[in-house]
This record gives C-alpha cells, structure tokens and sequence, in this order.
C-alpha cells in the first residue's frame, strides 16, 4: 500500500466538514416586494380566488353593458301560402282541318294568319264525280216515285199484288237515301272552320291529292287562353275548381303578371311524376302572352286573415322547437324573454307564428336579426334599436 500525505487527509476532513455544517444552516425565506399600500402582495392564486372575484364573474353575465338589438313589432296581415310552378300556355280550342273524303283540291280559300268564322269555306275538294253520281240518283229516285204511284193506284183496285206494292215502295225508300247519301258526301268535299278563330300556314295547294290523313292547316281559337301545368301530389288537397293564380311570361321583358283561374284538376295522378295535370283560364288579356309559350304560375293556396307574423330572421330553431326573443319590461330595463311559438304560413320573408303558451299581440316587440349569433338569454339587458329599413319586410 503506498503511503497516504497527511495534506490529503486534512483536505478531506475539511471538505466533510463544510458539507455538514451547510446541511445544518437553514437559508433565508425569500421576500415578497410590497405593494403601492404598503402591505405585502399577494400569491397570484390568492389574486384569482376568493368571494371579490366570484362577485365580479357574476356582474359579467348579469349586469353587464346592454346588448343592442334590432328590433320590430309583430304585426296582424293578411298571409297567403302560395306555389310556384313552371306550365305552357295553350289556345282555347285548337284542331288540325283534315279532309272526310279522297279527291283533288280544287281550290283554297284561306289566306294564312287569317282570322275565320265558324262554318266559312276553307279548302273545295273536286265534286265532279259525285254530282254525277247524284244526277243519276235523282232520276232512279224520279221513276221510283212514279212505280210507288202506280202501285198504290194499282191496290186500291185490287189489280196488283201487296207483293209488288212492297217492291215498288221499297225502291223509292232506296232511290231517297241514295240521294241523301251522295248529298252528304258532297257536303264533305266542302271543309269548312269548325268554330272561330286564326288559321295558321297551309301545307297543301290546289291541285294535290288528299286523303282523310292529309293535314291542310290547323285553326286556333285565341278569344282566351288556357294554362297546363302539373301540381306535385302534395298540394292537390288545396288546389280545386276556383283556385287563383297568376301568369308571368319569362322570355318577355317587363312582362305583368295576368290573373287566371283553375277550372280543372285531374282526378289521377302521374305515377311517374307524382303530380296531377291541373288547367285553368286566363280571366285577364295580355297582348305580350301567346299560346305556346313557356311560363311560371304562382297558385294561391291558402290565405290566413289576420295573422301575427314576424321576419323570417327572427326565428330561433332549437332542440326543443322554434322560439323567438321578445323585449320585456323589468324594473324600468329592457331584458330579453325567449317565448316558444308554433309557426304558421311563411310569405314573402314573413312567418305566422303562434304562442306555445301566454297569447302574442301586434304591440310585443321581438327581436329581428341575428337572434342566432347573439348572446341571448332570459334577463340579459337589451338595447333596442329600429330594424335596418332594407330588412323590414313588415311595412
């Protein structure tokens, strides 16, 4: 074992020593900087706790700065429910002329665009055959007679058999309606407007060839127009013989709306569609409206009287229904009262609404914007303030 300096051991023994009485010794507390009064500062979680502070949480919800609203009173009007759907306008009666019988066009007496009346002569189909025909008859008919007078002359004396009476009356009988007949199919070579109205372009001319299938024009009758629409199975129950609406044209500029009403309602509905063919008459004239064209109806389908109603951005929808923020009174303040309604009818931006329970007046003032992103509840405290005029949709 080499040999240990006494220095070494000393140095040791010192070090030892300083530990232990560093151990022993406390340190000082640390001090706490007085504050402007005078006193000692107090621990941030003191400054965070205690009764001061929950006294001043609670001023922050209740008796903070008022909230200012826009505001507007529910008022009583007359709420109309109505749909709007796409349909064409049509004439009030339209048919396609076609000839009853074959032969040659001899001659056209409509000019196209024409305004016609009922019964006046549109197309001539060459006769010539049949009033051959007709002159032959009338002379089987005229000898005819003539047997039937003998006949009858003959049995009176007794000199003829009934036998040949019957055949003699018989023939007559024949020759007659053999002239009825031809009288008729002359008649057809005639065609003529089946009621008033405007002729549109012919496709034949004088001289071709028709048959009961060949179109020669088409008449519309236009003294007023009709609308076809189809109405979707849900509203049916609404619509009905009487029913108003109203015709815009969408294609032509500054177009009026023309009143109509509904005259028929198809009893089956479409199962493809799931709608129903509805028709109605126009009751107003409009120059600028033309059958055929494409229009928007807008059907009245119910109309509440006097009913409370409020902007639509008034409403406040909730797990537990609809609800909107009215102004209240209290001691001298405006506070907020959340009152549950039913709603009704919506028109044009507005809603009926109902009172779950108490009863609404067209005095109570309601809150009618932004009822959605404002912090609202039961007695907060409230500015009112008058509606922005471009969203009061009451007046």
């Amino acid at each position: 074992m080499p040999p240990v300096s006494l220095m070494t051991t000393r140095s040791a023994a010192l070090a030892v020593l300083f530990t232990a009485l560093l151990a022993a010794v406390p340190l000082p507390a640390a001090e706490t900087a007085p504050d402007k009064d005078g006193g000692k500062a107090k621990a941030p979680g003191e400054a965070k706790g205690g009764k001061e502070a929950g006294k001043g949480g609670s001023r922050g919800a209740r008796g903070g700065a008022a909230q200012p609203v826009e505001v507007t009173n529910l008022v009583r009007r007359d709420l109309s429910e109505t749909l709007r759907v796409v349909g064409s306008l049509a004439p009030n009666e339209t048919a396609t002329i076609r000839p009853e019988t074959t032969g040659l066009i001899r001659s056209i007496h409509f000019a196209e665009g024409q305004r016609v009346r009922k019964g006046d002569l549109l197309a001539k189909i060459d006769d010539s055959e049949l009033r051959a025909q007709l002159a032959q008859s009338d002379s089987r008919y005229d000898l005819a007679k003539q047997n039937l007078a003998r006949a009858e002359n003959l049995r009176q004396t007794q000199s003829n058999t009934q036998a040949d009476y019957d055949r003699a009356r018989s023939e007559y009988s024949a020759a007659q309606a053999d002239i009825e007949l031809l009288k008729v199919r002359l008649a057809r070579t005639d065609i003529k407007a089946p009621f008033d109205g405007v002729v549109e372009s012919r496709t034949l001319s004088a001289g071709d060839y028709v048959n009961t299938q060949s179109v020669i024009t088409v008449i519309n009758d236009l003294s007023r127009l009709k609308v076809e629409f189809q109405v979707p199975e849900r509203y049916l129950p609404k619509v009905k013989t009487g029913t108003p609406f109203s015709v815009r044209s969408t294609t032509v500029e500054d177009a009026t709306a023309s009143a109509g009403e509904v005259y028929f309602v198809n009893s089956v509905i479409d199962r493809n569609t799931r709608s129903s063919a509805v028709k109605g008459y126009l009751t107003q004239s409009a120059p600028a409206l033309k059958a055929g064209m494409f229009t928007v109806i807008e059907i009245v389908l119910e109309v509440r009287k006097g009913a409370l109603a409020v902007p639509e951005g008034a409403i406040l929808i909730e797990q537990r229904g609809p609800q909107i923020v009215t102004v209240k009174d209290l001691n001298g303040e405006k506070v907020a009262e959340i009152v549950p309604v039913v709603l009704g009818l919506r028109a044009r931006g507005l809603v009926e609404v109902r009172a779950v329970k108490g009863e609404l007046t067209d005095q109570t003032q309601v809150v009618a914007a932004g009822v959605g992103s404002l912090a609202l509840f039961p007695g907060a405290k409230l500015e009112p303030r008058p509606l922005r005029a471009e969203f009061n949709l009451v007046d």
